[in-house]
């Protein structure tokens, strides 16, 4: 098994998430956070002063799937998350040992 770090763009979350439920990828868990990369933010103007806003809000999903599903689920990412922009996100993966229900106490695939 896998877990799946996406750091991606606010808008294109419906986007990721409608294509991820087309091939039966269901189960994520969505945070707001805010980070920043190479573009090292932006500037605003209010009220006639400029700042400069260091950390840029994001969306980070986290998917635990079948080792199986992994490519799929990457390519469905990128392609649903791109823009072509500066700032369009990361995707990290990880191994995942374990995974346990605690409703039902299954563990491995059974428990996704």
């Amino acid at each position: 098994m896998r877990k799946i770090e996406a750091i991606i763009r606010h808008e294109k979350l419906g986007d990721v998430k409608s294509a991820l439920d087309e091939v039966g990828i269901v189960g994520m868990t969505v945070t707001e956070v805010m980070g920043r990369g190479r573009q090292k933010g932006f500037e605003r103007q209010w009220r006639g002063m400029v700042y400069v806003a260091d950390l840029v809000p994001k969306v980070k999903l986290e998917l635990v799937i079948a080792e199986r599903d992994l490519e799929t689920a990457i390519d469905i990412i990128l392609k649903s998350a791109w823009t072509g922009d500066v700032g369009d996100g990361k995707i990290f993966v990880l191994p995942v040992e374990e995974v346990v229900r605690v409703r039902t106490g299954e563990r491995g695939r059974e428990a996704l």
